[in-house]
């Protein structure tokens, strides 16, 4: 499934470059990095030439500092941190293996960020949500989860057409896009409805069993089953009495169960260690609601805490903070107004309800975690992205090697932890969706969605103009692996196997050599 997200996502986003980018058409660098003008455009910039980015280890060493900070070409698009600076800036050169490993090390902490995000704050909303309204895991793959995979892309597409250049499709193609994805949703929507409506009304009628997300205190209670001694009991308190707020909400950001500390390996206490602090941030900043639960994970002082940091939370990370720190009116940022109504609401919520009951709304909280893990995965994936991009300039590697194989496995990185994770999870129908309705919503509705607000700005024409082999070996790709699965799965009935998803790696392992062989120049078109 890896595989197939990848070579999915960076097919499609060559070609949504291609359509965006008739200006720049014949410009290498367009391919895997697009200098895109902020949507709010501070007053005094510079126009300096871009020059590529890893030419800075061919100059002297008192003069890359000054190369980072001043070329264009070296700036992130995103991110909080600018790794290059760090490297050629903060570090000597006879230190660069130590910042190499340091910048790796960095890598694979983000690596766990992902992880435990996704298993801990993302899948359980989304459980929650999928049950609380009730939702087939196909419907929820399409809609909630890609939403949450492609909602920071869809950003990312309305700044890029601020630009005038980029803004010029006819208005009519453009409600083509968002019709086709609203009517892509509604089939999916009206399948699910047909098949279960035909399921009830056949004679034998059986259920499947689905594996459910296991919270933290259900996996405690299955594993202590297995158990000829019971640890609760340890535990138990002799008399039962009413905690106080302060004592709720410091069990409640205690991310650290002391009965599966003791039983459990040296190995997981380790890796606990270095999980400790990023559950502890995302128990403070992303709410979860267990429906399965009796009191569904209702902790009122958290909760109430949560109604104002999360949304602080979300326009901080949303862009990198760019929507964050913009002033309204010139006067006052978004994130004081944020924080301001976000108080009021939660002392709204924390005197009108009780710690022992949970409030009629409380699965709002859910759309709210929802929302806040997924920017906190996106947040973690563009800083995997500069620190592979960075690393692509520490050794040189071409723009389009560097889009194949770093750029495209980073850009991808947090929409796979998700989905892996809910598959592993028990919602496989689920993630398999999201890899297809993931892609479809940023296309559909970033092109679409972005040039109907912007269409105002410009009548541009846009040309199509793919120059090069490669691009027809990418748009070759595309369409063969879709055929591939058009194909194969009803022929297997649906019911896919092992076998499937090992042709689509050898499938993505065979288009990755092709494409690198045809960009070094092995595979061309002979010249008449």
């Amino acid at each position: 499934m890896a595989s197939r997200w990848l070579d999915l996502r960076w097919a499609l986003s060559v070609l949504c470059v291609l359509l965006m980018a008739e200006t720049v058409s014949g410009a290498r660098d367009s391919s895997t990095r697009a200098h895109i003008s902020p949507q709010f455009p501070a007053s005094g910039v510079n126009q300096t030439p871009v020059v590529d980015c890893r030419k800075v280890c061919g100059l002297n060493v008192s003069d890359r500092c000054d190369f980072i900070r001043t070329n264009p070409d070296c700036h992130s698009d995103g991110g909080y941190l600018d790794y290059l600076e760090g490297i050629f800036c903060h570090f000597p050169p006879n230190l660069l293996p130590l910042a190499v490993t340091l910048y790796v090390s960095w890598l694979l902490y983000l690596f766990l960020i992902l992880g435990v995000t996704a298993a801990k704050f993302f899948c359980p909303n989304l459980s929650a949500i999928s049950t609380t309204l009730k939702l087939s895991h196909n419907v929820a793959g399409v809609t909630f989860l890609a939403f949450g995979n492609g909602a920071p892309d869809i950003f990312s597409a309305l700044v890029a057409f601020s630009d005038p250049h980029t803004a010029g499709l006819a208005l009519g193609a453009l409600f083509g896009y968002l019709g086709l994805y609203v009517f892509y949703v509604v089939t999916v929507i009206l399948c699910t409805w047909i098949y279960r409506w035909q399921r009830r009304g056949s004679l034998v009628y059986s259920m499947p069993v689905t594996p459910e997300i296991l919270s933290d205190s259900e996996e405690d209670r299955v594993s202590s089953s297995s158990n000829s001694y019971d640890y609760g009991d340890e535990y138990r308190p002799l008399f039962f009495y009413q905690e106080t707020t302060a004592q709720i909400l410091a069990r409640a950001l205690n991310p650290l169960d002391y009965m599966k500390w003791r039983r459990k390996s040296a190995y997981w206490k380790a890796l606990k260690v270095f999980k400790l602090p990023v559950e502890f941030l995302l128990l403070l900043t992303v709410p979860v609601v267990d429906p399965d639960k009796d009191d569904r994970n209702w902790k009122r002082p958290l909760n109430c805490l949560h109604l104002v940091i999360s949304p602080l939370v979300v326009v901080l990370t949303l862009q990198s903070g760019t929507y964050g720190v913009y002033e309204i009116g010139g006067l006052v940022p978004v994130w004081v107004v944020v924080v301001i109504a976000g108080t009021a609401l939660a002392s709204v919520t924390f005197f009108a309800t009780s710690d022992s009951q949970p409030p009629r709304l409380h699965w709002l909280f859910a759309f709210l975690g929802f929302l806040t893990s997924a920017l906190w995965i996106n947040a973690a994936a563009t800083e995997v992205v500069n620190i592979l991009r960075s690393l692509g300039v520490v050794f040189r590697l071409s723009n389009t090697v560097l889009g194949l194989t770093l750029l495209a496995w980073g850009n991808s990185i947090g929409d796979a932890f998700s989905d892996f994770t809910l598959a592993r999870q028990g919602y496989p129908r689920m993630a398999f969706s999201a890899c297809f309705g993931g892609i479809i919503f940023n296309i559909l509705v970033g092109v679409g969605l972005g040039c109907l607000l912007q269409i105002s700005r410009s009548h541009t024409e846009v040309k199509l103009e793919p120059d090069g082999l490669l691009v027809w070996v990418l748009a070759g790709a595309l369409g063969l692996s879709l055929v591939f699965s058009l194909v194969s799965v009803p022929l297997q009935c649906f019911q896919l196997s092992r076998v499937y998803g090992i042709c689509l790696l050898l499938f993505y392992l065979n288009f990755l050599v092709v494409a690198l062989l045809t960009e070094f120049g092995v595979i061309r078109l002979k010249s008449t």
